[in-house]
């Protein structure tokens, strides 16, 4: 029985990515040395590859990290002298909020209740606020914040930085990049890879940040930190040995993704969440859990399960087909299940069909 990973990270590889592996083997892509004229044009045809997909401007510097969270201790160390704002409406962007606070920053929570969302229209930011710190897509929830609420809230407050947490949703939302000063994702949830490999894209605001910072005495030069992974990024590398394999497929499958066309891949991610959230609407026993449609996310569906949610998991993990558990407090309450771009409609479609056949 093959298995099918619904789960919303790890989850199930990009389906070029077998190819993928076949293919750096036979090239001794995991060998090679990141100080090698090899692994600097792989390097710089990931990026550029990446820079096409996300529409990123030449003013957007690439860097990896060893995850998305490894961002949140250095953007702490690197980009915020006293004061941040974080809005908080799950436990991913509660992470980033408590790792600010550990770093004994004023790092203020604006927190909602978890499956809800802010209305950033109403939010109201003081002059101190040096950061802001968003989930774009709440992993733990599935509430996604709209690309156009983001903008609104740029418009309003142009000073602070303003750094999007994309990990679980890219590269399905239209970032405007003019609205943003860093962007950073992981790379084993939509993009469809092994996990390990973290990506974090900022622009010169957040390096005149770190510079002031740096001068100032109040900027913490850790292996990892964002001047020297800007520096080594001009040449193609990186600071410390990486995650060289990943970083190869990541170049591999946003080049299949592009083949493939963003277009066909949104709509399709719209298909694919409707079904899902049809299904939570119209199955007796299931929920959505984010009421509101405009903040439900296209790539991670979470639903409540009247009874719990442990029977439901089991039965499909008999079938082969894996979906998540609650995160956190849900956890037996809820499901999640991803829809990532190597989700096909028609997988989507054959676990609607038998989620609807089982008895829980």
């Amino acid at each position: 029985m093959k298995n099918i990973f619904f789960t919303p990270g790890p989850s199930a590889l990009y389906f070029t990515v077998e190819q993928h592996i076949k293919d750096a083997l036979k090239s001794d892509i995991p060998s090679i040395s990141h100080r090698s004229k090899a692994y600097v044009k792989m390097h710089q045809e990931t990026t550029e590859v990446l820079r096409e997909l996300l529409q990123l401007p030449e003013n957007f510097t690439v860097g990896f990290t060893s995850s998305a969270t490894e961002v949140w201790d250095r953007m702490s160390e690197n980009l915020i002298r006293n004061h941040s704002v974080h809005f908080v409406n799950g436990d991913f962007s509660k992470k980033f909020y408590t790792a600010v606070s550990a770093h004994e920053k004023n790092a203020d929570g604006r927190i909602v209740e978890a499956g809800t969302h802010h209305d950033l229209q109403l939010a109201e930011i003081n002059s101190e606020v040096e950061l802001i710190g968003l989930a774009q897509n709440e992993t733990s929830t599935g509430a996604a914040m709209p690309v156009e609420d983001i903008n609104r809230l740029r418009a309003k407050y142009k000073d602070p930085l303003l750094v999007v947490d994309a990990v679980s949703s890219l590269p399905i939302p239209e970032f405007d990049f003019n609205n943003l000063d860093s962007l950073y994702f992981s790379v084993q949830k939509s993009f469809g890879l092994p996990a390990g490999l973290g990506v974090w894209t900022f622009n010169e605001r957040c390096l005149e940040k770190a510079e002031r910072l740096k001068a100032e005495g109040h900027y913490h030069d850790s292996y990892n930190s964002i001047l020297k992974i800007a520096k080594m990024a001009t040449k193609h590398q990186t600071t410390c040995t990486p995650n060289v394999l990943n970083i190869y497929l990541l170049g591999k499958v946003a080049k299949d993704m592009l083949t493939k066309g963003l277009d066909q891949i949104r709509q399709e991610a719209k298909y694919k969440s409707a079904l899902l959230y049809n299904l939570f609407e119209t199955h007796p026993k299931l929920n959505a859990f984010v009421s509101e449609k405009k903040f439900r996310s296209q790539t991670v569906g979470v639903a409540e399960v009247n009874g719990g949610s442990e029977t439901l998991i089991q039965g499909l993990a008999k079938k082969g087909l894996n979906i998540g558990n609650g995160y956190g407090e849900f956890k037996n309450r809820h499901i999640r299940i991803a829809s990532f771009p190597t989700h096909s409609k028609e997988q989507i479609e054959m676990l609607v069909d038998e989620i609807n056949q089982l008895d829980f």
